[in-house]
């Protein structure tokens, strides 16, 4: 079927592999945004305090970006095909199984961390990886499309989850979830290959004297590449400036409004359907930021695009605790923060090539992307625990808002231009 399809639309082949995970992409966004509507439906079914039931989520979003450095490393070694497969079969049989649940163990167990080590390797690493070997131009373009379809995952799922649970409590979300998962199995086994040679291409936009090259297989051990790897780039200052503002990508993003953007707006009365959304809303509008981001990362300095990034999420942040939650207020916060959202992936990753190389920058990369969820793994718990302890979210936040202003700042300091060679001398 895809040495079929190849040939009928050649190097455009390119577009069915990123169309393939972006599906992948978009769902397993569904998966992790799954527990911010299901906090208030667990809450009511057990009895469970609300901290308890973030520390779940928090778990989840802590190994979600935690898998991301093996997750490359394992991509190199056994293919992201395989990779791919086995992810969404983990995250389709966590998901199902945690409906038996009776324990707050057990939903950490399953929503925690089979879920979030099986969405790890279906994350940003996922797409950074599949734009370099397929693509040899327009990366930032379809690195943008792909980072956007998180937020097409909650644009998608959010409205269709809170309307599930506002019915049918928190089961309902988990068989959809499920079922999603398993249905892109066989998807990706029949028309997604391991390389664009293996049906004859070359990535896209590759000149037509170029051989149609085939990445070769790492043969060294997953875990001694992703550590390998990692010990190379600490010694980098561009890597702890990008892993700190990762870091605070993730504490203002997923952890904090992903998880408790809901929970929060029912503490001022918002029915979950209507917050669910402006989830929705704000993913619409990523969509459209976040793809115009990967465009503007072709084009211009993208140290300054996270300025403006971080800066306008920050304040965003801050304006939020202060509004009085009317539609108009609302509707201001959706759309600057919307725009937003994970819009500093593509300028982060582009800055990632730049500093470490095509080569070993997926696995740089993941862990870049471990610091953005450790960062939301931070914000889930310590909004949960404030809410816990205040009665309220509003210093979470001020704090966050705080945090996003930093990472502005961080930002522009990033070097530029570290060719390979350099790399490789240090």
């Amino acid at each position: 079927m895809k040495a079929a399809l190849a040939r009928r639309i050649g190097q455009h082949y390119a577009f069915v592999a990123a169309t393939i995970v972006f599906l992948a992409l978009l769902v397993s966004a569904g998966l992790r945004s799954a527990p911010g509507v299901m906090i208030v439906p667990l809450e009511r079914a057990f009895g469970w305090s609300r901290d308890t039931i973030s520390l779940s989520a928090a778990v989840g979003i802590f190994l979600y970006g935690l898998a991301g450095p093996f997750a490359a490393a394992l991509m190199q070694r056994l293919g992201i095909r395989r990779v791919l497969l086995g992810a969404l079969s983990l995250m389709a049989v966590a998901t199902a199984v945690s409906l038996w649940m009776r324990t707050p163990a057990q939903l950490v167990l399953t929503w925690g961390v089979l879920t979030g080590l099986g969405s790890g390797c279906v994350a940003t690493v996922l797409g950074a990886a599949v734009v370099n070997r397929w693509f040899a131009k327009r990366r930032g373009l379809m690195m943008g499309l792909l980072t956007a379809s998180a937020a097409t995952g909650t644009l998608v799922f959010m409205p269709f989850l809170a309307m599930l649970a506002q019915s049918g409590g928190w089961k309902p979300v988990a068989w959809a979830v499920s079922i999603a998962c398993a249905a892109l199995v066989p998807l990706t086994f029949w028309l997604l290959p391991e390389h664009p040679s293996d049906v004859g291409l070359r990535p896209f936009g590759a000149d037509a004297e170029s051989p149609a090259a085939t990445a070769a297989a790492s043969r060294g051990n997953p875990l001694q590449t992703a550590l390998g790897t990692l010990a190379l780039a600490l010694r980098r200052r561009d890597f702890w400036l990008l892993f700190a503002t990762f870091f605070i990508c993730g504490f203002t993003t997923n952890g904090l409004i992903g998880t408790h953007f809901i929970a929060l707006c029912s503490d001022r009365g918002l029915a979950e359907v209507q917050a669910a959304g402006l989830l929705a809303a704000m993913g619409a509008f990523d969509l459209v930021g976040t793809t115009l981001s990967g465009w503007l990362t072709d084009r211009y300095d993208p140290r300054k695009l996270l300025f403006v990034y971080y800066g306008l999420r920050g304040l965003s942040l801050i304006y939020l605790p202060f509004s009085d939650f009317s539609f108009y207020s609302l509707g201001i916060f959706t759309v600057f923060y919307g725009l937003d959202w994970i819009a500093t992936v593509p300028p982060t990753v582009r800055l990632a090539n730049e500093s470490f190389g095509e080569h070993d920058a997926p696995v740089v990369f993941g862990w870049i992307v471990a610091g953005h969820q450790l960062g939301a793994a931070c914000a889930a718990f310590f909004a949960g625990a404030m809410r816990t302890v205040q009665g309220d979210y509003f210093y979470a936040f001020i704090i966050s808002g705080c945090a996003g202003i930093v990472a502005s700042v961080l930002a522009v300091r990033v070097a530029r231009g570290r060719d390979r060679e350099a790399v490789a001398t240090a």
